[in-house]
């Protein structure tokens, strides 16, 4: 693994292979780019490559390899555990894919969208959407993640409950390897036998076996109505496991068209209440708060009203507002966009993207809080996510107070731990959709599966003997 400081030839080298213009050592251009979203990592290079086409990316490659210079892909920055920052030693050169953004096509007959790995989220859905389609993933970063970024992470997102993570929506790929050749499987075939499937490794790899250019998108016919309600659970605290009874429920009656469950305690209304001013829909108080959404081609307001009336006649909620406009319908999805602004804005956390089986999950997020709030008394819990996919967002915040820093780094590495072998004891993973990075590295190779690890350190060897690709993140 490099971890030499690139010198002055191989900085020359690189700027070739970029091509003239597509290159920057500014100090103001490179400091955004050298720090993560949360604060958490900052990293030093001496150069910003800027590529705009594959084959520029390739000639980078090519380059580095030679004269043993560590890459660093980095799409739109928005990542969560360090996995897009240089090391903090200058040795890694930062390779910016923001320039080469273009939609090369959009096929509607096949549900298909090409886009190269700079493009920004956001505006692949407008893409989609311009073709009647739309884009089955959104995030909260959605105006600045890039498609890139998004596969390198196998990223999740609201909907991932009906339509998969990331994984399931890229139908092809095109990518540069770490040797610089480049993989080009970006047909988008439903059926394609033809051995090992390469992309899928590099889907969640993270940058550590190569750069993604481009990808072939998965569409799904643009919905033509949607119906969005708020529920509350009362106060007591089996309001997740009668969430998912109510989840179990709308499938049901909606032949599988719920889009979006997502699942937020009491607490994380009261933050978004005291920071930013936005009031819960409901009168009362409830112990649990869900969004839901339903999206198909028929009317499903009717259906969504009957199902809820059926499941508040059963115990399961004790009160629902249903959006009448997309307006209200915004202002619903609002509450649950903000949440983690409005957790921010309330002091530090440790943070936590957890998952077990869906099955599990009502029982964790009461369980599981509970036994850290036990432990580290003081410590309040805000656990929220994505109830049909097993997804928690399951965060520690200090007590409230001005010693909340001081309390997390003495108490917070503790906290991690008790919470990373609760999950483990509940058969879950430490990394539901965020990725490893720098973060969760030491973490995966303890609690690990000793078996994958040592597959994955394999093709690792394998594929990139050098080490230049991202090094130092994941494995």
């Amino acid at each position: 693994m490099p971890t030499a400081i690139p010198s002055p030839a191989a900085l020359a080298a690189l700027k070739t292979a970029a091509g003239d213009g597509n290159w920057t050592d500014a100090p103001d251009v490179l400091a955004p780019r050298l720090v993560d979203w949360r604060g958490r990592y900052r990293g030093a290079t001496p150069l910003l490559l800027l590529p705009r086409t594959v084959e520029q990316v390739a000639a980078i490659v090519k380059a580095a390899g030679r004269h043993d210079v560590a890459l660093v892909p980095q799409g739109g920055n928005t990542g969560l555990v360090g996995g897009g920052i240089p090391a903090a030693d200058g040795s890694g050169v930062l390779v910016g894919l923001n320039r080469m953004a273009t939609i090369r096509a959009v096929d509607a007959g096949g549900l298909t969208l090409t886009v190269e790995a700079g493009a920004i989220l956001s505006d692949v859905h407008d893409a989609a959407s311009a073709a009647d389609c739309a884009f089955p993933l959104t995030l909260g970063a959605k105006g600045s993640a890039t498609i890139g970024g998004l596969i390198a992470t196998n990223a999740g997102g609201m909907q991932v409950l009906r339509h998969g993570t990331m994984r399931a929506l890229v139908m092809g790929l095109e990518a540069v390897l770490p040797d610089g050749s480049v993989l080009h499987q970006l047909t988008g075939l439903a059926k394609d036998n033809s051995g090992y499937d390469i992309k899928q490794l590099m889907i969640g790899g993270e940058g550590t076996l190569g750069i993604i250019t481009a990808a072939a998108l998965r569409l799904v016919p643009r919905p033509r109505h949607r119906a969005v309600a708020w529920l509350g659970f009362g106060a007591a605290g089996d309001g997740p496991q009668r969430a998912l009874a109510v989840l179990a429920r709308l499938r049901a009656a909606s032949g599988g068209q719920v889009e979006s469950f997502e699942l937020m305690p009491h607490f994380g209304l009261q933050l978004l209440d005291r920071q930013l001013g936005l009031r819960a829909p409901l009168a009362g108080t409830h112990g649990w708060h869900a969004l839901v959404e339903l999206a198909g081609q028929e009317p499903l307001d009717t259906l969504l009203v009957d199902t809820l009336a059926a499941a508040s006649a059963a115990g399961e909620i004790a009160d629902a507002a249903v959006a009448a406009s997309d307006a209200q319908a915004a202002a619903l999805w609002r509450l649950r966009e903000e949440l983690p602004a409005a957790e921010r804005r309330d002091g530090p956390a440790v943070h936590h993207d957890i998952s077990v089986a869906v099955a599990a999950m009502p029982r964790f997020a009461v369980s599981a809080a509970r036994a850290v709030e036990a432990a580290f008394p003081g410590a309040r819990v805000i656990a929220f996510g994505h109830l049909g996919d097993g997804n928690l967002h399951f965060n520690v915040k200090a007590p409230d107070g001005p010693d909340a820093a001081a309390y997390l780094g003495t108490h917070g590495s503790a906290i991690t731990d008790l919470v990373y072998a609760l999950v483990t004891a509940a058969g879950g993973s430490i990394s539901a959709e965020h990725g490893i990075g720098v973060l969760k590295r030491a973490a995966l190779a303890r609690l690990g599966d000793p078996a994958k690890l040592a597959a994955v350190r394999a093709i690792k060897a394998a594929l990139d003997p050098r080490g230049i690709m991202n090094p130092g993140k994941m494995i």
